[in-house]
């Protein structure tokens, strides 16, 4: 058994190499991006690839070669059901609304003079989002009519560039201020108006669609939860100050206070429904009632290192670090193994 692992900077590759090592699992270190990609797999099991919603190359092929070998019969992580909404908030609501998962009510239009008909009778504030981006950006409050038709404008013009260097330069100046980042970011940031990312200009702008979702007020904070491999854990993320977002503000809370049994429940019951293998939920409150704005399959691992422990799906509490990364690894493993099991009660003796 041997298990193929697509190394890059930043996300889970570099937990699933050390969770290999330390548990004597066989694993290889490939790289996706190479033309001959499916012959240098050919003496693997699996393939784990933690791609990213914001490099430029996994976007243009990372879900067809996944999809690919999941098709032809290899394991891999994230598998089709797992990802193929990453990214895609469009997708993620046709999704939710079809399973009747408890959703913020979304307005999406793909003609002009459909989104005109709806801010006329809409009562404002909305939410307006893209489709793509993480961190709440490109994520605005509209107040009303007149700026809802601005951007119903923009969306079917011109469109919406991948990357804002103005909005992006005051994220990091906030971020500063909090102290949660670095002069040499905010630096970054000025640079940036000078030239684009390779993202935007690949990717090129958003347009040919409006997306917008009630505003639920009163929210002074989300609550995340992550369920993977049959183990669920969460975090509390507190808003900006005089904003309403908290994804990305980078203030959190993580004792088990924080969250109810029925929202965790909720996230495994929502879970299997998707066949998800890492599911990460994000749920808004209307009053009481949670409402999930977004779903994803992948996280920045550093921001839960501090989780004071897990619950398993019959919601008993575990104190204590643990891996996620190795829940990922292990879940690969007994997918092989029931592969492998399937395929000798089918082969003749």
């Amino acid at each position: 058994m041997k298990i193929a692992i697509h190394h890059s900077k930043g996300g889970f590759s570099s937990s699933w190499i050390s969770y290999c090592q330390k548990q004597g699992i066989d694993y290889k270190v490939i790289n996706c991006y190479e033309s001959d990609i499916v012959t240098r797999l050919s003496d693997c099991d699996a393939l784990m690839w933690h791609f990213h919603h914001a490099n430029c190359r996994d976007v243009l092929f990372a879900k067809q070669l996944i999809y690919s070998l999941e098709s032809a019969g290899m394991v891999v992580f994230p598998d089709f059901h797992t990802c193929w909404h990453f990214d895609d908030k469009v997708g993620q609501m046709y999704l939710l609304k079809s399973v009747g998962a408890p959703v913020v009510p979304t307005y999406i239009f793909y003609e002009k003079g459909k989104a005109y008909e709806w801010a006329e009778n809409a009562v404002f504030p909305k939410v307006f989002k893209l489709r793509t981006g993480s961190g709440s950006s490109h994520v605005r409050l509209v107040s009303g009519r007149k700026e809802a038709r601005k951007f119903i404008n923009k969306a079917f013009g011109k469109g919406f560039k991948q990357y804002e260097p103005r909005s992006n330069l005051k994220e990091r100046w906030r971020k500063y201020r909090a102290g949660k980042s670095s002069l040499l970011n905010i630096l970054k940031g000025m640079v940036r108006f000078g030239y684009t990312t390779d993202f935007d200009r690949i990717v090129g702008n958003e347009k040919g669609y409006v997306y917008f979702q009630d505003f639920i007020p009163d929210n002074e904070f989300d609550i995340r939860v992550i369920v993977i491999d049959n183990k669920a854990f969460a975090i509390k993320r507190l808003v900006r100050e005089n904003d309403f977002r908290a994804s990305g503000s980078g203030f959190i809370e993580y004792g088990k206070e924080n969250f109810d049994n029925e929202i965790v429940q909720r996230s495994f019951e929502l879970t299997d429904k998707l066949k998800s293998s890492s599911l990460v939920l994000d749920y808004i409150f209307d009053g009481k009632q949670p409402l999930i704005s977004e779903i994803s399959y992948g996280f920045t691992k550093e921001g839960y290192e501090q989780c004071e422990g897990y619950w398993n799906k019959d919601l008993t509490w575990h104190e204590g670090l643990f891996n996620p990364q190795g829940w990922m690894v292990e879940s690969v493993i007994q997918q092989i193994r029931e592969k492998n099991r399937r395929a000798d009660i089918v082969e003749p003796s």
